[in-house]
């Protein structure tokens, strides 16, 4: 299966860290104009995503072959319902499950892609957010109030969730891997329908 990825150093590292099977012809992007130059691909995945008409148009030219792209904050009824859409934030694609939405057209499609990357898809409804980013993104934003309130410092506050928890990363950590314009933006999106996802005044801060 010929799979045409586009994604930056990390990204990439982070889709093969379990490996890659030999019957996957992955060709690697690093910019979606490279996409239209692979028409004839299996499957095509976008990890560097970002939700503009011009690039949803050029990657609906591929349907009805999986297309799959990383968004996390914007759910497909607000792209494309036949894209698959995964949770690829910096951090994530280490895991063998991956947090992905799709009709139900497309999943076996997905499924077959993500195997030959030895990982597996955990299906979830299509909402900001899935389950883990949510999770992280809160744990952040209490961080940033923690820092703001005077409890703790960033060093201790890392160490005390990672020893707690065994979290890989520790709050601040995971912001800088993850980008506080994308912890922010999807506070901001899970806000609108529930307040306690408000991003805290230091975070806001933080982002300027």
């Amino acid at each position: 299966m010929q799979i045409v990825v586009l994604a930056n150093e990390d990204l990439k590292k982070e889709l093969i860290s379990n490996g890659v099977s030999s019957a996957a012809d992955v060709l690697w992007i690093d910019d979606v104009s490279g996409f239209q130059n692979h028409f004839k691909a299996d499957a095509f995945i976008d990890l560097l995503f970002k939700k503009e008409d011009r690039r949803i148009n050029m990657l609906e030219q591929f349907l009805p072959k999986p297309v799959i792209i990383n968004s996390v904050e914007h759910v497909l009824d607000d792209i494309y319902p036949s894209f698959v859409r995964i949770n690829a934030w910096n951090g994530f694609l280490n895991s063998p499950l991956i947090e992905a939405s799709a009709s139900e057209d497309s999943k076996e499609k997905a499924e077959m892609v993500f195997s030959l990357f030895n990982k597996k898809i955990e299906w979830l409804p299509d909402e900001p957010g899935f389950v883990t980013a949510r999770v992280v993104s809160m744990i952040i934003n209490e961080a940033f109030v923690s820092l703001e309130e005077g409890v703790s410092t960033k060093k201790e506050i890392d160490t005390a969730m990672k020893l707690g928890t065994n979290y890989p990363y520790g709050p601040f950590e995971w912001a800088e891997k993850i980008g506080l314009q994308n912890i922010v933006a999807l506070l901001n999106k899970l806000s609108l329908t529930q307040s306690r996802y408000r991003p805290s005044a230091l975070l806001l801060a933080s982002l300027a």
